[in-house]
């Protein structure tokens, strides 16, 4: 398990073809209830562990309706907005007490640079819940 106080966010996109974080980019996340299973979703690169890359997971899923069911089984969510990751230009929500690994060479592309200030409230928001999975 992480816990925030050792998970080192830092906002650093390159738009260099490389995943960074402070990118927005779309790879393979596993499901929660079985790892074996999973989609490919975007993801929020907050950070780096080694060589591995760390992330929030992404969804366009409105969790506002449901919000008090989804704090009771222990999952956060914060409103991101819309943004080129998503083609269809739907607002996103961004899952702040899942931490994920994310190996670089799994990525299948970057979807955007998200700006500084959103990114802020994201890792701000995230300090109180992040685990790793």
């Amino acid at each position: 398990m992480w816990h925030a106080e050792v998970v080192k966010f830092e906002y650093a996109p390159d738009v260099d073809g490389d995943p960074d974080p402070g990118e927005v980019v779309w790879t393979w996340v596993a499901y929660e209830d079985d790892p074996t299973q999973g989609k490919d979703r975007p993801v929020l690169l907050v950070g780096r562990d080694g060589e591995q890359l760390l992330g929030l997971a992404l969804t366009s899923k409105d969790h506002d309706r449901d919000h008090d069911q989804e704090a009771r089984a222990g999952r956060h969510w914060l409103d991101l907005g819309t943004g080129p990751w998503d083609s269809r230009g739907r607002p996103s929500e961004v899952r702040l007490d899942r931490l994920l690994r994310v190996d670089p060479d799994a990525v299948r592309r970057e979807g955007a640079v998200l700006d500084e200030p959103r990114f802020a409230a994201v890792v701000g928001a995230a300090r109180r819940y992040v685990e790793a999975s």
